[in-house]
């Protein structure tokens, strides 16, 4: 066998075995940003199938260019542990670490999809599955045949637990908000910069905002209307890390919605 074929071959069959089983997951997440990888490092790590589709050829969202594509970041230090755990290397100055913000983004990468999880980049969330007034899964096309406005069907995706980590976008939350299926307080918008007040509210406001679909990360600063807090990444790994929490006790609470897979 000529060797293009069978890398052809090998490269064909493994994308589907993987795509296969990433139909039926108990979460899938939009959006492969830091709070979306952190969040699938602890569900992961747990033994939770956890799926990640994300629009862009390149996971990671705003971590990789750091402040104004000087590629360094911030967090807090009480996050320290988390990076140890991970082995990212950082730089200690009081209440801040700073780390070099390729190596943090390969690293939630890498760990991420070590525990388990499935990533697939270039694939956009365009609508979501809806059964009796639950959000059951995601809806899914390759996101070069949406941008260019192209008639293909998409495939869905069924999930105990969907995830919004559009970010600034909040996609999903705005197709339900759109069709009157869920009712927000006001319009969504960020206020302007505050690192301090921006750190606490994105965590304040990672939560379950219609029953099957969490919000977390810059969504969940857009759906709440919360100030923006620039290159400081603290606030998402929290929300993140808590939006597992959150899920994982649902999961293990026998009284969650099953997903109907027949």
């Amino acid at each position: 066998m000529k060797k293009d074929l069978l890398i052809s071959r090998l490269i064909v069959k493994n994308f589907f075995e993987k795509l296969n089983d990433a139909l039926n997951v108990d979460v899938a997440i939009a959006g492969c940003g830091p709070s979306a990888l952190a969040l699938s490092i602890q569900l992961s790590k747990l033994g939770r199938k956890v799926a990640i589709f994300e629009a862009r050829n390149e996971p990671g969202g705003g971590i990789w260019g750091g402040g104004m594509m000087f590629n360094e970041l911030v967090v807090e230090e009480h996050l320290s542990n988390f990076l140890d755990e991970l082995g990212v290397r950082y730089k200690s100055f009081g209440e801040f670490l700073v780390i070099d913000s390729v190596h943090f983004a390969s690293a939630l990468l890498y760990h991420s999809t070590k525990n388990g999880t499935l990533i697939f980049n270039n694939v956009l969330v365009e609508d979501l599955v809806v059964y009796e007034n639950r959000v059951s899964g995601i809806v899914v096309n390759w996101a070069p045949t949406v941008k260019d406005k192209r008639h293909v069907d998409p495939i869905s995706v069924l999930a105990k637990y969907t995830v919004d980590a559009t970010g600034h976008p909040a996609s999903l939350v705005n197709l339900l908000a759109k069709r009157a299926l869920l009712k927000l307080d006001g319009p969504m918008y960020e206020f302007p910069m505050d690192a301090e007040k921006g750190e606490e509210f994105v965590v304040q406001n990672t939560k379950e905002i219609f029953p099957g679909l969490y919000v977390i990360g810059m969504a969940a600063v857009s759906v709440g209307s919360g100030p923006r807090m620039g290159p400081i990444f603290g606030g998402m790994i929290e929300s993140g890390l808590m939006a597992a929490e959150l899920i994982e006790e649902k999961l293990k609470n026998p009284e969650y919605i099953e997903v109907m897979t027949t």
